[in-house]
C-alpha cells in the first residue's frame, strides 16, 4: 500500500509539474504574440502618421495592389506600376497590366501627367482621412477621391474621368514620395 501512495504522490508531482511547464510555455507564447501585435500597431501608427504628413504636403504616392472596376470586378496587380503619384502641383496616375502588349506607356497600361489642384483634406472624428483634388492634363480631365483608414496607411483611391463614366478605383498603400519605388512608363 505504501509503495502504492507513493507512487500516486510522483505521478500527481510529476502531472503538475508537467502542467506548470505547460502553462508557462503558453504565458511565454501570449507574451510573444501581445508583443509582436504591439510593435505591429506601433509600425502600422507610424506608417499613418507618414502618410497624413505626406497627404499635408502634397508629396505622396498611393502604390496599387488592387484595380477595382466599375462592374464591381477586381484585379490584382503590381504596386511599383500602378500608382497615382502628387508631386506639389503635379500628378500622375499610371494604370498598367502584366500583358504581352506593350500598352501607349510602354508597360502594358496608360500613363497620364496633369496639374493637381483644388486639393481639400479633412478629417473624421474617427482618424479616417478623406482627401480629393483635380488633375487636369492633356491625357486626362478627373476628380480624384483618397481615403486613408485610421490607423495605418492601407488607402483607397477612386478615379472618376469628368467626361466618361469609366470610373477606377485602387486600392494599396499610401507612401511618401520619398520612400516610393514606383516606375513610370511613357505618359501622354
Amino acid at each position: 500500500m505504501k509503495k502504492f501512495i507513493a507512487l500516486v504522490a510522483l505521478v500527481l508531482v510529476g502531472a503538475s509539474t508537467m502542467l506548470c511547464a505547460q502553462d508557462s510555455r503558453k504565458a511565454e507564447r501570449d507574451a510573444e504574440r501581445a508583443q509582436r501585435k504591439a510593435q505591429e500597431q506601433a509600425a502600422d501608427m507610424a506608417a499613418y502618421q507618414e502618410a497624413i504628413q505626406a497627404l499635408k504636403a502634397k508629396e505622396f504616392v498611393l502604390e496599387a495592389n488592387q484595380v477595382i472596376f466599375r462592374n464591381g470586378q477586381n484585379s490584382f496587380v503590381t504596386s511599383n506600376t500602378n500608382f497615382v503619384l502628387v508631386n506639389g502641383q503635379k500628378g500622375t496616375v499610371q494604370i498598367a497590366f502584366n500583358t504581352p502588349y506593350p500598352g501607349p506607356n510602354g508597360i502594358g497600361g496608360v500613363t497620364v501627367d496633369g496639374t493637381v489642384s483644388d486639393m481639400q483634406m479633412n478629417m473624421d472624428k474617427r482618424g479616417n482621412v478623406n482627401c480629393s483634388f483635380s488633375i487636369q492634363g492633356i491625357g486626362i480631365s478627373a476628380q480624384i477621391f483618397i481615403n486613408l483608414t485610421e490607423g495605418n496607411n492601407n488607402a483607397t483611391v477612386t478615379v472618376n474621368p469628368n467626361f466618361n463614366s469609366n470610373t477606377l478605383t485602387l486600392s494599396g498603400n499610401l507612401v511618401p514620395l520619398d520612400q516610393s519605388d514606383v516606375f513610370k512608363g511613357r505618359s501622354w
